[in-house]
């Protein structure tokens, strides 16, 4: 519910509340009051004027279908007389404007204030007479004279007014001090769920302005206010993943940098005195020549693969890499694998090798592209440290209920155990003496494969060979 209904809900509850409240106290105040001060004859005074207020509008009735004749027999007068009498009434009958006859004395201009508040056309059934108030009615008549004739029945209240002054002023005081209470604990309720809220998501505000987004804002209060702290913890969640993408960023960037500047000053070092020594004249010999310009061309290229590892590994790392996948069988997947690296291997006189261990198909969701740079840095590892001559690599497929699960296993001389656990680390090198590439290769492959939310390890033995575990989940 929006706050400002709810404001005006429980304002309206309030009101009703104190109202019913005062109900309540009022007709208990009644019945203690009545029974504590014995009060028995200020009811017995308002039945009674309702008693005289009924049987003066039954006269009335009675001496509406008469005519103004039959109200000037002796007879219809006594008995209009003892009538009114019983009630402490007055019976007055008019002929054009003069007493006729009357049960009680009245002056003129009493009379006269009667008939006028008495007319058809007045609101009041009331009249102020000689210090006392009477209820008026009145019949009016037709006389065949053409005068007006009319009979006025005059009761007077006889209310006592303390009792009910009493109660006026209790009613007054109990509604006040119960519509003040609601009033209080509608505004204690909406201090604590908008004020106090409010007052907190100002002073988280405060904290995020000045840089610190560690605290977190809970959800609390009513309605708009916690949307707002959501919104506001949201922001805050925003920023701090802003932050720390910032943060990574610059780090990434001096790390760049900073591996740039080391891992390709070799190769520059070699290509600049290969060039400088065809310059200076050192390989005089166009076969010695030949040997200097494809050394410098090799560690071009090798200096080219190691800046296209970095932007593709600062682009992983950055999560700015998009990825497309498609659900693939995985079988077909690796023969096409095993297809474009089969020429390779056989020329450097190593065995590739492909064991389908599955029972049946089996599909994963895959970046074909990204994945299979990830097989190739495998595979270009295991090449480099696979150096018997019966040297042979091993994919094998394999499944568990939820998940496929790929080897790729090789004879070479494996990793020692202390430094297993980092080969998947960002630059580093089992053999920092073998400076053939990157150092990325594995540390790529580690944040494809989990962008495939997938996982890959590594088992090794030195002197039998390592295997590096792919696990993607099935489709």
């Amino acid at each position: 519910m929006h706050l400002t209904k709810r404001f005006f809900t429980m304002n309206a509850l309030a009101v009703l509340l104190s109202v019913g409240l005062t109900v309540l106290a009022v007709i208990i105040f009644v019945a203690a009051y009545t029974k504590v001060f014995g009060r028995e004859a200020d009811t017995k005074e308002v039945q009674k004027t309702l008693e005289v207020r009924a049987a003066i509008s039954e006269i009335k009735r009675e001496a509406q279908p008469l005519k103004f004749e039959q109200l000037l027999d002796t007879k219809f007068q006594q008995e209009l007389a003892n009538r009114v009498n019983a009630l402490d009434a007055s019976a007055i009958i008019l002929k054009n404007r003069e007493v006729v006859y009357a049960t009680q004395n009245f002056n003129r201009i009493d009379i006269e204030r009667s008939l006028m508040l008495s007319d058809n056309q007045a609101t009041r059934d009331e009249v102020e007479l000689a210090g006392k108030t009477y209820m008026i009615t009145r019949v009016d008549y037709k006389l065949t004279t053409g005068d007006p004739g009319v009979l006025l029945l005059l009761a007077p209240i006889k209310l006592k007014t303390n009792f009910f002054m009493v109660l006026g002023i209790f009613t007054v005081c109990v509604f006040t001090f119960v519509f003040l209470l609601t009033n209080f604990w509608v505004s204690y309720r909406f201090s604590r769920g908008i004020i106090s809220p409010i007052s907190r998501l100002k002073a988280a505000a405060n904290k995020i302005s000045e840089g610190d987004l560690n605290q977190g804002i809970a959800e609390e209060g009513e309605g708009e206010v916690r949307e707002l702290c959501r919104t506001l913890e949201l922001m805050r969640i925003k920023l701090k993943e802003s932050v720390y993408m910032q943060q990574k960023y610059d780090d990434n960037r001096k790390f760049l940098v900073s591996s740039i500047s080391h891992d390709l000053k070799t190769p520059v070092t070699s290509i600049k005195g290969y060039i400088e020594g065809i310059i200076d004249g050192v390989a005089k010999t166009p076969e010695k020549m030949d040997e200097y310009l494809e050394t410098a061309r090799s560690k071009a290229i090798l200096v080219n693969a190691m800046i296209d590892d970095l932007l593709l590994y600062s682009k992983l790392d950055l999560n700015q890499l998009p990825y497309h996948f498609e659900k693939s069988d995985l079988a077909s997947y690796f023969e096409d694998c095993v297809a474009d690296h089969k020429y390779e291997y056989e020329k450097a006189n190593l065995s590739l090798a492909l064991i389908n261990e599955l029972n049946e198909p089996v599909k994963v969701l895959i970046d074909r592209e990204r994945l299979k740079r990830v097989i190739q840095n495998i595979l270009d590892n295991a090449m480099t440290y696979v150096e018997k001559a019966d040297g042979k690599i091993e994919i094998i497929l394999r499944e568990t209920r939820t998940s496929a699960i790929i080897e790729i296993k090789d004879n070479g001389k494996g990793i020692p155990e202390n430094k297993l656990p980092h080969i998947f680390e960002r630059f580093y090198q089992v053999d920092p003496s073998r400076k053939s590439g990157s150092g990325l290769g594995l540390a790529i492959a580690k944040q494809i494969i989990e962008g495939h939310d997938g996982k890959i390890w590594a088992k090794s033995a030195v002197g039998e060979g390592t295997q590096i575990m792919i696990s993607l989940k099935k489709f």
